[in-house]
């Protein structure tokens, strides 16, 4: 038959695609996903919608005995299993399927909606006829109801907006009825960790540990945490190889207290449970007299977040190195981002510019994409990368995507980022500033965060605060980006701590930056080192012409203030390069920096 969006998918078509799917190599071909899909698509075709709750699944699909209640999460697990496979089935082998069954949160009984984008906007409007033991007859859309009519035009104009802003159209996997509009991520699973004290309190302080860690993780947006449900649901000694099969997660965070006396020890360990290899353990030994059990809690599980969930963790380095096999492209522009910030070369970053405009046009609601490509957009202009023809400037660009990233998710921490250092560039200093406390309270035990507001305040006039936070990120992130080396050896510099300034510059080894050159020019001749100053000189002039005679504009570009800035200049004429006199200087400070 033809596809209509005057009618919606039929029975056949439904039990025609229900064995497309799970003859699937793309669907899981152990557990019981095939026969909880089996059973929620047959009774709502046969009508029986209405009797698919989560008491009939747990008996008739995984056998449990008629006196099952719902503190057995066997059903809700498993249901969140299933919608995962459909997505993931739907984004590889099913993208040209004629139906898409889709099980929406919230409930077990399926939707069957023609999967063709051509008929997109009608069949979003309809409702199938087996969504439910009532059938419902379709209806023209100019007579829907209101509520549904804004719902369409707000999802036209995301697509329309992703249109704008990306410079592309959306795919069609970027509009498909049902399911999350996000790239997989990384996920991670928190088993409770174990109590291996005696009395009463031991207990307290587990449990006290393992919420503190599904609090603080979650704010990491860059991987998936399952929720406490979840968490609860498991034995502490819950193996990997359940967790991959059952969960589809590819991390497993465990660990124990043990606490004797006034001594408190936590262990934690981060395991691939593809294969149950330790990627990371720790031990961490408080004393209970001398701290408060919250500030303990607080503490350990601040590390542990650090150590595995940040941009340059545990889970990344995996990643990066064998990437998930979920994994749909997005996920991997986020790599590639974090790779590229590691090296700021200008190849990177045109290979990650590209893919990340179409990891926006693909999921136009992925805030931290759109966060990442406002970063990447501001890099054409500061660091004269890849400049691109637009009537926006680059500027402009990076603006949008960061404000379209915080409008999406408020609290995404690389989203605040994005609009501090976008506005930071803009040269609205103040509220660029009041974005980065924002974010900071948001998530303060991000590294990255961390170096670029640091960075931000120093170049701001606020060099010791600036100097402390980029301390705080090294120690934290001592692998991260050689980036922050480098804006803490200009800040040891602003504060004449030469010594400092050496030793950072030397760590930064930015060859391919060009103001990593003159950065270093200006502290190793105000160290006397003036073969290693004049060799930096001549390699910055080389790579960026264009600076010298506009530098009062470029300073200006970055909020250096007035003090700081001919502190600068100096530095730049006794490294040995020419810098125009004041006048010259006062000419060309008007004109837009490159």
């Amino acid at each position: 038959m033809s596809i209509s969006a005057r009618h919606p998918p039929e029975s056949g078509d439904v039990c025609a695609q229900l064995e497309r799917i799970v003859s699937s190599s793309e669907f899981p071909g152990v557990g019981r996903a095939a026969t909880f899909l089996r059973y929620v698509v047959k009774e709502t075709v046969e009508g029986r919608g209405n009797r698919i709750k989560g008491y009939s699944i747990a008996i008739e699909v995984f056998g449990r005995d008629t006196d099952f209640t719902q503190d057995d999460p066997v059903v809700r697990i498993e249901a969140g299993r299933l919608r995962r496979a459909l997505e993931r089935y739907y984004l590889v082998a099913g993208q040209g399927d004629p139906v898409r069954i889709d099980i929406p949160k919230g409930g077990y009984v399926p939707t069957f909606t023609w999967n063709n984008l051509a008929h997109l906007e009608a069949t979003e409007t309809e409702p199938s006829a087996f969504s439910g033991p009532h059938p419902v007859p379709p209806k023209p859309l100019w007579r829907a109801k209101p509520a549904m009519i804004v719902t369409i035009i707000a999802v036209s104009a995301i697509v329309i907006s992703a249109f704008l802003i990306a410079g592309r159209p959306p795919s069609p996997t970027s509009q498909r009825t049902g399911g999350s509009l996000l790239p997989d991520r990384p996920a991670l699973v928190v088993a409770p960790f174990a109590n291996l004290g005696e009395g009463p309190e031991a207990q307290l302080y587990t449990a006290g540990l393992t919420e503190e860690l599904l609090t603080v993780l979650p704010r990491f947006k860059e991987i998936k945490v399952f929720g406490r449900e979840t968490s609860k649901s498991l034995a502490t000694d819950v193996g990997a190889a359940e967790i991959r099969n059952g969960l589809g997660a590819r991390y497993l965070l465990a660990g124990g207290v043990r606490t004797s006396g006034k001594r408190l020890r936590v262990t934690a360990r981060l395991l691939d449970t593809s294969d149950g290899e330790i990627l990371w353990s720790e031990d961490y030994d408080n004393d209970l007299g001398s701290s408060d059990l919250f500030a303990i809690q607080s503490d350990v599980a601040k590390k542990v977040a650090t150590a595995i969930a940040q941009p340059y963790g545990i889970m990344a380095q995996v990643d990066a190195a064998s990437p998930h096999p979920n994994d749909m492209g997005a996920y991997k522009c986020t790599l590639r981002f974090y790779a590229y910030r590691s090296e700021l070369s200008p190849e990177a970053h045109a290979g990650v510019r590209d893919c990340l405009e179409s990891a926006v046009a693909r999921y136009p609601t992925y805030a931290t994409a759109w966060a990442m490509l406002s970063i990447i957009y501001l890099d054409e202009s500061r660091y004269n990368f890849n400049l691109r023809q637009s009537p926006a400037t680059p500027i402009q660009r990076a603006l949008q995507a960061a404000r379209r990233a915080v409008q999406l998710d408020p609290s995404n921490t690389r989203a605040l980022q994005a609009l501090m250092t976008a506005l930071f560039f803009n040269r609205e200093l103040a509220e660029s500033l009041r974005v980065g406390e924002q974010a900071l309270a948001t998530n303060p035990n991000d590294t990255e965060l961390m170096g670029e507001f640091g960075t931000r305040l120093a170049l701001g006039g606020q060099w010791q605060r600036g100097a402390a936070l980029l301390d705080q990120a090294i120690a934290l992130n001592p692998g991260g980006s050689g980036f922050y080396h480098g804006s803490r050896a200009l800040a040891a510099f602003m504060l004449r701590d030469n010594a400092t300034a050496v030793l950072e510059i030397r760590r930064a080894d930015l060859q391919k930056f060009p103001l990593f050159h003159a950065v270093a020019a200006i502290i190793y001749a105000e160290s006397g080192m003036m073969d290693d100053a004049h060799r930096e000189g001549q390699a910055f002039i080389k790579m960026h012409r264009e600076f010298l005679p506009n530098v009062v504009a470029e300073l200006k570009m970055r909020n250096i203030q007035p003090a700081d800035r001919n502190r600068l200049i100096e530095g730049l004429r006794k490294a040995g390069m020419t810098v125009p006199d004041e006048l010259a200087l006062t000419a060309t400070s008007e004109r837009p920096p490159r």
